[in-house]
């Protein structure tokens, strides 16, 4: 099948990658010339891993090529995805331009009958919305269907290989036919492919989004009443988690969600129901509690050192939202760095791969360190925000050596509290 992918980013790039992986003659367009150049050499400008190997490979057998010319990624092929960036505007709603202007640029170098996908996440409407533009300005018939991912930043690959569930959001039996037969290869385990109408598939993708913020936050609430109480989280959680009818995913409490899907999503379905006159409480508690979260470990530090912490030294590992990712979108470091520098503190930080991304937010502001150990030197604290696999077993006699005083904040509860306090460290960690 011939496919074209507008909008290179997490979304389009993983994608695109897996189509052609799967034999699909695959287009990816972006007007970013530099990002468009880099990928045609096998370069990606986001790390997801195995992701690079995917592209080159397929770069390499001919099925993949990168463009910068819309007219001809609309032109060469049948299915057009639409990936582009909704980000949030000033009011929390999702900022749909990018998607308006280019259905309007489609509508005018459409060629031939085509199917038009909506795989950004977008508000309920907006396929019809796009709907309207072609059926005004293009000259041939494209049908519109939504089809939102489902992707997670570190798994991507896997989840778009073998998906959980493949929503189409379509009344066309054409365009199900044609995504049927391109997700086929995807889902021969037997997972679902469930056709909906359009609205319902765009509200899906909002649904699922905030449904998972909101155990976070009910996690995380339940954990501080934990301290509180005497209880331990990690009991609870294995608790509530054996019940089939909670789950056992996204129970772990923390220092909040980030990234690019949660924070945004959870905002966007606030405000598009305000719009209809529906106060979502819920969804406004679980932001609340969210934004509360990020400022746990600052507090129990200033609280450690009974508010004179101006002047010391916090060792903090973990930059990126989650491991993984170097994507820092609504990371909850970002809060912790802000929090900390505010009162004074001097900070550290080590990630394996984010340093990048938050070196251009914070600058000379922050030290930065390549290795974890180094960051540790002469440290009054050690923070842990992410929970990167490399992070669980590090050299502990080590670390007490290299600080002034071993002091742990565990964000992420990825060490034994016990074993943590018998290796003579003053442990907080969450909920516990």
């Amino acid at each position: 099948m011939r496919v074209s992918i507008i909008g290179t980013g997490y979304v389009g790039l993983v994608q695109g990658a897996c189509f052609a992986d799967t034999g699909n003659q695959v287009i990816c367009m972006d007007i970013d010339e530099k990002k468009i150049a880099a990928l045609k050499k096998g370069t990606i400008p986001i790390y997801e891993p195995g992701l690079e190997e995917m592209v080159r490979k397929n770069l390499q057998e001919g099925r993949l090529e990168f463009v910068t010319s819309l007219k001809t990624a609309v032109e060469k092929s049948d299915v057009i995805f639409l990936c582009l960036p909704t980000p949030s505007s000033e009011d929390g709603s999702a900022d749909l331009s990018q998607v308006m202007k280019v259905s309007e640029q489609i509508a005018g170098c459409v060629n031939g009958e085509k199917l038009l996908v909506s795989k950004s996440t977008v508000p309920v409407g907006t396929v019809d919305a796009i709907r309207g533009i072609l059926r005004k300005k293009a000259l041939h018939p494209v049908e519109v269907a939504s089809n939102p991912e489902f992707l997670k930043e570190g798994s991507a690959l896997q989840d778009s290989l073998k998906p959980d569930r493949i929503i189409l959001g379509t009344r066309s039996k054409k365009a199900i036919a044609t995504l049927e037969e391109l997700y086929e290869p995807f889902v021969r385990t037997g997972n679902p492919i469930i056709v909906m109408d359009e609205r319902s598939a765009e509200m899906t993708k909002y649904a699922a989004n905030a449904f998972l913020a909101t155990k976070i936050s009910f996690m995380n609430e339940l954990a501080n009443l934990c301290e509180e109480l005497g209880a331990d989280i990690d009991w609870v959680r294995k608790g509530i988690g054996s019940d089939p009818r909670v789950g056992k995913q996204f129970l772990f409490p923390g220092v909040g969600y980030g990234g690019s899907c949660f924070p945004k999503d959870v905002k966007a379905l606030i405000r598009m129901a305000g719009e209809h006159n529906n106060d979502l409480r819920i969804l406004k508690a679980v932001e609340e509690v969210n934004e509360q979260q990020k400022r746990v470990l600052v507090q129990r530090l200033v609280a450690h050192f009974g508010g004179r912490v101006s002047g010391k030294v916090v060792a903090l590992w973990g930059l990126s939202f989650k491991p993984q990712t170097d994507d820092v979108r609504e990371a909850p470091s970002l809060v912790i760095i802000r929090e900390l520098l505010a009162q004074g503190v001097k900070v550290h930080a080590h990630d394996p791969i984010a340093i990048p991304a938050v070196k251009k937010q914070f600058g000379g502001a922050v030290e930065f360190f390549e290795n974890g150990y180094d960051a540790l030197k002469g440290a009054d604290a050690w923070m842990v925000v992410t929970e990167w696999n490399e992070f669980r077993r590090p050299d502990f006699d080590r670390i007490a050596k290299l600080m002034k005083q071993p002091v742990l904040f565990d964000g992420r509860n990825i060490y034994d509290a016990k074993e943590m306090k018998d290796r003579g460290f003053t442990y907080y960690g969450i909920g516990r």
